[in-house]
C-alpha cells in the first residue's frame, strides 16, 4: 500500500454521509483535499475540515503530478 503523509493530496470520490445524515461529509464529494496527518487507527484527517478519511468505507483516490491514482494494496 502507497504510504501517504502530511501534505499529500487526495482527491474525494465519496465521503460516507451516514445515509444522508452528515451535510459536510456529502459537500466533500469531488473536492481535492490536503492531507493534516494520520492518526493511530489509520484515519485520514484532512487540512480543509475536521473530517477524517477513513480507509475501507469512504472512496478516494491519491493525486500526485501526473494526476489522480488509485491506492495500492
Amino acid at each position: 500500500m502507497e504510504i501517504m503523509k502530511k501534505g499529500d493530496k487526495v482527491r474525494i470520490i465519496r465521503m460516507d454521509d451516514s445515509n444522508g445524515k452528515d451535510q459536510q461529509a456529502r459537500q466533500m464529494n469531488g473536492r481535492v483535499v490536503t492531507v493534516k496527518f494520520i492518526d493511530g487507527i489509520g484515519q485520514i484527517h484532512l487540512e480543509e475540515s475536521g473530517l477524517a478519511l477513513i480507509p475501507g468505507v469512504d472512496e478516494f483516490v491519491y493525486v500526485d503530478q501526473q494526476g489522480a491514482h488509485p491506492l495500492l494494496k
